[in-house]
Order: C-alpha cells, then sequence, then structure tokens
C-alpha cells in the first residue's frame, strides 16, 4: 500500500492526516507509530487514531474506521 497515496487521498477528502515514529516508544519496543485524521469529514471533535508496532498496522486499525466514515480510501 502507497502510504503517500492514502494520505493524499484522504487530504483531498478534508481529512488532516499525521503519521508519527516516536523515537523513544522504539527504543523502548512499544508501539512506536502513531496514526491521526481529523477534520472537516467528522463530526464536532472526532479523531481517528492509533499507536501500533508498524505503519501497516496503523492502516489495518484505522483505514477501515475512515470508510466507515465515508471516505474513499485507495487500497
Amino acid at each position: 500500500m502507497d502510504v503517500v497515496q492514502v494520505m493524499e487521498a484522504l487530504a483531498e477528502q478534508g481529512v488532516t492526516v499525521l503519521f508519527k515514529a516516536d523515537a523513544e516508544r522504539m527504543r523502548e519496543g512499544v508501539k512506536p507509530w502513531t496514526f491521526v485524521a481529523s477534520g472537516a469529514p467528522f463530526h464536532e471533535d472526532v479523531l481517528v487514531r492509533t499507536d501500533a508496532v508498524s505503519v501497516a498496522a496503523c492502516l489495518a486499525a484505522c483505514l477501515p474506521r475512515l470508510r466507515e466514515f465515508g471516505l474513499v480510501v485507495p487500497e
């Protein structure tokens, strides 16, 4: 899966997307990756977020939730 393509598709739909790699959590071996999506398509202060062991795990957790909101996300 092309992460940049996913992020661009979400941004085009009004979603702000953040991927973060936390050096401290990486050294500790504790879910160093964070994915956060927020913005206009969501009601109020709703955001989709997860901390995971990899980028792929973040996407596996969050992309189905984004699709539930009616967003179009590339495979």
